[in-house]
């Protein structure tokens, strides 16, 4: 069945006008037959990202014979082409349009992955081949989201944006299980498999119908009118979402980065796992109920809320125990689902350029809090192993956790753009 409409764009006025946008059970509007479509692909497409990308370690080192110092290096250029390449989404997409960007995403991530096949025996062919597949999600990732949200109200981004994370998050939790079988004897089935995933997802794409951010009048990066915010001189509640997500993401991952180093050796392995799949999990059902309550939050109160429950869950995985490690994780994926949703909603909310580059600037400062973490984790984790106790490195965390609102909330509202740093207008603060 062909995705396109002839009643106008995903979610556009035209598409409300005429369809009435037939409310579900419970009064919401139901998803369009594109937003249903973009959201069963960004499953697919992470569940083969993450069939792959989680072993390149290992088969970079293992298979190809590479030091692990050239392994870091190469992986920490892949991941800052990823994060802090989403930046150039808005100006793609505006030259382009949101409908072109994706294939054009999806066509360097499936050539990338196709390179990986004669790269099995090529550490050159498969550096190159990861640069590109990093390169497509840097463009890929911004560009879906502002699709889904093109022409919705701001009452339907919350369950659009959670939606989108829930089918991201449930790919990322089944891809490593689902390629442990393939990855080391049959890599190149593997990544044969993954190209004709990606090589049929971005067919699908070619159908999307196009929007009004598929036909920008002078190549600019404006938004449609349906996503643009008045602009205005009138001080701004609460800080700045760029900020926050650098903070947001710099405290999360200290979970990701050293849970591992911790639980393992406490617990054991398959407890370890245990966990991350019931955090996938939970993840993945807890978002999507709690959107529209996340949505209503003012964003001092979710700070407060979202800070605060991260603080929790690095007391609890302190404490240690099989309990406290798994009371720690339910409290971060709480966290989680809090800070990262209220700040891509405020994001939206504040700016008047398109969404993309709103997306595009949210992943630039999300890659600039995982790398601070990285960097400072692995200090404090090494000095409160040298002090005798690990638990120290959770106590720490949990303080930051604590501090981070209370610095972020004192700070006087800013008058000048947001996202000035980058580049970004502002407009009016909408709760």
């Amino acid at each position: 069945m062909s995705l396109r409409r002839t009643d106008g764009a995903p979610g556009s006025g035209a598409d409300r006008g005429r369809t009435g946008r037939a409310p579900g059970r419970r009064g919401r509007p139901q998803l369009t037959g594109p937003q249903r479509f973009l959201l069963g692909g960004s499953f697919l497409i992470t569940l083969g990202s993450f069939a792959v990308l989680p072993y390149m370690s290992v088969l970079l080192h293992q298979r190809l014979g590479l030091g692990l110092g050239t392994v870091g290096f190469v992986l920490a250029v892949a991941s800052l082409i990823q994060f802090a390449g989403g930046v150039v989404a808005g100006p793609v997409t505006g030259r382009i349009g949101l409908r072109r960007a994706m294939l054009l995403a999806l066509g360097l991530r499936t050539a990338g992955f196709a390179a990986f096949v004669p790269g099995l025996t090529s550490p050159v062919l498969a550096v190159g081949a990861l640069l590109l597949v990093s390169a497509g999600a840097a463009l890929y990732l911004p560009a879906n989201k502002a699709y889904l949200v093109e022409g919705a109200s701001e009452a339907q981004r919350p369950r659009l944006l959670s939606a989108s994370g829930s089918a991201f998050n449930a790919g990322m939790a089944l891809g490593p299980p689902a390629a442990a079988p393939l990855v080391m004897g049959s890599p190149g089935v593997l990544f044969s498999g993954v190209t004709v995933l990606f090589a049929l997802v971005g067919a699908g794409h070619a159908l999307l119908p196009t929007g009004p951010a598929d036909r920008p009048a002078d190549g600019s990066c404006a938004a449609p009118a349906a996503v643009r915010a008045p602009k205005t001189d009138a001080p701004r509640p609460g800080p700045s979402p760029f900020v926050v997500t650098v903070l947001s993401v710099y405290a999360f991952m200290f979970f990701q980065h050293y849970l591992a180093l911790y639980a393992v050796p406490r617990t054991s392995a398959a407890f370890y796992g245990a966990v991350l799949t019931g955090y996938a999990a939970l993840l993945v059902v807890a978002q999507p109920l709690l959107a529209e309550r996340v949505a209503a939050l003012s964003y001092p109160a979710a700070l407060r809320w979202g800070f605060g429950a991260m603080a929790a869950g690095m007391a609890a995985i302190g404490a240690g125990g099989h309990a406290g490690i798994a009371a720690g994780g339910a409290l971060l994926c709480l966290g989680e689902i809090v800070l990262f949703l209220k700040n891509d909603l405020e994001a939206l909310a504040r700016s008047s350029d398109a969404p993309a580059s709103v997306f595009g600037r949210q992943r630039l400062a999300a890659g600039i809090g995982a790398f601070a973490s990285g960097v400072l984790g692995g200090q404090l984790y090494g000095a409160a192993e040298s002090a005798g106790s690990a638990r120290v490195f959770w106590a720490a965390v949990c303080l930051q956790c604590l501090l981070l609102p209370v610095f972020l909330l004192r700070r006087r509202p800013a008058r000048d753009p947001e996202g000035s740093r980058a580049g970004a207008g502002q407009g009016v603060f909408r709760k």
